[in-house]
């Protein structure tokens, strides 16, 4: 049976998504949304007209959104990412919902302000964005531990956080005031999966509006 990923390496959900598959070291086939694929985005589209990445599609079964993928892919590879004890694993999915609501966001508003034309700016709307990114990372520094963001194992909340973290540390610099959120964000890109997700995105950076 063929399992199949379509989006981007560039993308935020879409490195949260790989995190899993890489952690797991599950074999899929990579469709890559791009004008050099033009198939690719057709079969994406009728796969998912909301158009949002990624999508995994497994024999007969489409996933669609991260956070779905993550939990199927973890189920299908012998579990790990979602703690089976209720408590801890309600406590795993809030802290997905937060790196994606309240980090991931406000990087998004923030980033396609920058790449909006002339005259079409929302300096308003960005600095309230700022300020939310500020509020986020201090609720953090304040609940985060010396391991990952769960407790002592690597889970959905650490395939969140990754990207959104890596993302706002661009736009909304950590450095000197939030440590013990640096520190964490240090402790994420060191682990191999990521490593790999920031190679596979190497070659794009330059599409980044806020890339150093």
């Amino acid at each position: 049976m063929t399992t199949t990923f379509y989006g981007h390496p560039l993308s935020s959900y879409c490195q949260k998504a790989l995190i899993a598959l890489y952690e797991h070291q599950a074999p899929f086939t990579w469709r890559v949304l791009s004008p050099e694929d033009p198939s690719a985005g057709e079969a994406f589209s009728r796969l998912w007209p909301m158009e949002h990445m990624p999508v995994l599609v497994d024999g007969d079964r489409v996933l669609r959104e991260s956070s779905i993928v993550i939990e199927y892919v973890d189920r299908q590879n012998g579990g790990g990412l979602i703690p089976e004890d209720a408590d801890a694993a309600l406590n795993v999915r809030f802290l997905d919902r937060f790196f994606d609501n309240f980090v991931m966001t406000p990087v998004q508003t923030i980033v396609f302000d920058r790449i909006r034309p002339d005259g079409a700016h929302d300096d308003f709307g960005v600095e309230r964005m700022r300020q939310r990114l500020d509020k986020a990372y201090g609720w953090l520094e304040g609940e985060i531990g010396e391991h990952w963001a769960g407790g002592d194992v690597f889970t959905l909340a650490d395939c969140a956080a990754s990207p959104s973290l890596f993302y706002a540390s661009k736009i909304q610099p950590l450095a000197g005031r939030f440590p013990k959120v640096a520190a964490y964000l240090a402790r994420l890109e060191a682990r191999p999966a990521i490593t790999r997700v920031r190679e596979e995105a190497r070659p794009y950076w330059y599409m980044f509006p806020f890339a150093d």
